[in-house]
């Protein structure tokens, strides 16, 4: 028997290999969709104050600065944790006054600081944003970010 690898055997393991990897990769995927769809998200949480919330949120750019869940740009604090931080668990009616009185406070003028521009929100549209962070604190996001100031 020769030792060495013929094209055949070559050509072979190559396409064994592809097919191989190519259903592992189609299981994981599948895997990742069917938790991020059934396990990870509160579907029942949502609301249309939610859905307007996430329309502010895209409509105003917020990403451009901020960080959701680890997404975005690392110019501003991360808000997937923002209700956490203000309280919201324990006290929810605080935390959304806070939030809120902070985004209308915009821009404090510290000097020396980053600047949020302000965005002259309705309250509609400010309860709704709070709304969106409330509801993306429930979001299981295997501890991210690790800790609590994001």
């Amino acid at each position: 028997m020769s030792e060495r690898l013929t094209k055949n055997a070559a050509r072979n393991i190559f396409f064994g290999g592809t097919a191989f990897f190519f259903v592992v990769f189609i299981a994981l995927v599948a895997h990742s969709v069917n938790y991020i769809v059934e396990e990870s998200t509160d579907h029942a949480g949502l609301n249309d104050s939610i859905a307007l919330g996430k329309h502010v949120w895209e409509k105003n750019s917020c990403i451009n600065c901020h960080t959701l869940i680890g997404e975005g740009a690392y110019f501003a604090p991360e808000l997937g944790n923002v209700w956490v931080r203000y309280g919201g668990k324990d006290d929810p009616a605080t935390a959304r006054d806070a939030i809120i009185g902070w985004m209308q406070a915009q821009p404090s003028g510290v000097e020396g600081r980053r600047q949020m521009p302000q965005f002259n929100l309705t309250n509609e549209e400010l309860n709704a944003l709070v709304d969106f962070f409330e509801w993306t604190s429930r979001i299981n996001t295997q501890n991210w970010p690790p800790n609590e100031a994001g």
